[in-house]
């Protein structure tokens, strides 16, 4: 895998706001290179090499915590979505729509 594309990934996850979430497809979409597995690789690998990286903040497509396993412990992805104020019910984000950030919204800022 690339590092240059972990990067990439690194530095939209970075750029997600405090309480809002959004996709591996997203960020996969916003970089034009490969696809949402991809940014999950990517953030997989960041359990390694980026420990500060918010990667909480990123499910999948219906809102759903895919990502807990690589947390330690599993509940630690819930547990810090929630200290944000983002609620979780049954390892989904409820309100996923209302608080969903596009990493468009990067350009948009610029």
């Amino acid at each position: 895998m690339d590092t240059h594309y972990f990067q990439a990934v690194y530095d939209v996850v970075r750029c997600i706001p405090r309480g809002r979430v959004t996709s591996y497809g997203a960020i996969a979409d916003f970089l034009g290179l490969g696809s949402a597995r991809m940014v999950g690789w990517a953030l997989r690998n960041s359990i390694l090499t980026e420990s500060d990286l918010p990667a909480h903040r990123v499910l999948n497509r219906n809102g759903e915590l895919t990502g807990r396993a690589h947390f330690t412990p599993p509940e630690r992805m819930e547990a810090l979505l929630k200290e944000e104020g983002v609620p979780v019910v049954d390892s989904r984000v409820p309100d996923f729509d209302q608080r969903w950030w596009h990493p468009r919204e990067l350009a948009e800022e610029s």
